[in-house]
């Protein structure tokens, strides 16, 4: 398998000005890198695709979905403006050679609240109508759309693969699917091998961290079992490294992270890569 890193590892928002990026990735020895896409506006996609073919590294896309680009509020401006962001993303997969773009974009990360069944039916309504329209804009560039189910402390409508499923059957594109984090899982998953193995066929991606959004391996999970599920899963696409550096404040704060989670950004991807060619070669 192809191990990747994310760009949240050492910079946020990842620019133009951050390309040299991509040639220290490749020298940690990375096959992939994930860039978090914060502020499209700052990311020149034709040198992206330019020094990635010069490195000879892969560059992948993932969203970073605040309240402003929600396509499932209430707020038509909002909706619009997610809508216009996807479409963004999907042309940066397109013009960079990522074969998807991934991350929770049927709806804002932070937006949690005990919705009642009327809002929470005009969500999924909203949700399922602009996902079937980004898939549509997607298929059309051949790009893939990857949502990640979060843990319940950042989103109260999709936590698990089983609601993920269920989603995905109303949206009915083949090319929009999942992107599955182990940190995410520990948190909502009774089994984590077995909810990877109930999305067979229809994994686009795969997040791995610790258990405490560390390095991998420094945790309490069974590897072995992980990448066994995968097998029956039939997955064999990037796993990638997601973690937070606590040296930005701004994400720091999004995703609670309080306290270093190792030495250096270096050391958590160093050490999470040498685990991880372990685990899967």
């Amino acid at each position: 398998m192809m191990i990747g890193a994310s760009s949240y590892i050492w910079v946020s928002p990842f620019t133009t000005e951050d390309l040299e990026q991509l040639q220290h990735a490749k020298e940690l020895g990375f096959d992939i890198y994930e860039i978090a896409v914060e502020r499209p506006e700052l990311i020149d996609d034709e040198k992206v695709a330019a020094e990635a073919q010069r490195t000879g590294i892969r560059v992948h896309v993932c969203g970073a979905y605040g309240e402003t680009r929600d396509i499932s509020s209430d707020v038509p401006e909002y909706r619009e403006n997610g809508m216009a962001y996807g479409k963004r993303l999907i042309e940066m997969a397109a013009a960079v050679g990522s074969p998807y773009v991934a991350g929770p974009m049927y709806a804002a990360v932070g937006r949690t609240r005990l919705a009642d069944r009327e809002e929470r039916q005009r969500q999924m309504d909203h949700a399922v109508e602009n996902m079937k329209r980004l898939a549509e804009y997607a298929a059309n560039r051949g790009v893939k759309l990857a949502i990640e189910p979060l843990n319940r402390f950042e989103t109260d409508f999709i936590n698990t693969v089983e609601q993920g499923l269920h989603f995905l059957d109303k949206i009915g594109y083949e090319n929009v699917g999942f992107l599955l984090d182990t940190f995410h899982m520990n948190i909502e998953e009774k089994s984590i091998p077995d909810a990877i193995r109930s999305a067979k066929g229809r994994i686009f991606d795969f997040h791995a961290c610790a258990n405490d959004r560390g390095t991998p391996g420094e945790d309490h999970f069974n590897w072995e079992e992980i990448r066994e599920a995968l097998k029956d899963a039939d997955y064999d696409g990037p796993v990638v490294i997601e973690s937070f550096t606590p040296r930005i404040k701004e994400i720091a704060r999004a995703v609670s992270l309080w306290r270093p989670l190792a030495d250096s950004p270096d050391t958590l991807a160093g050490n999470g890569l040498r685990f991880l060619r372990s685990v899967f070669g």
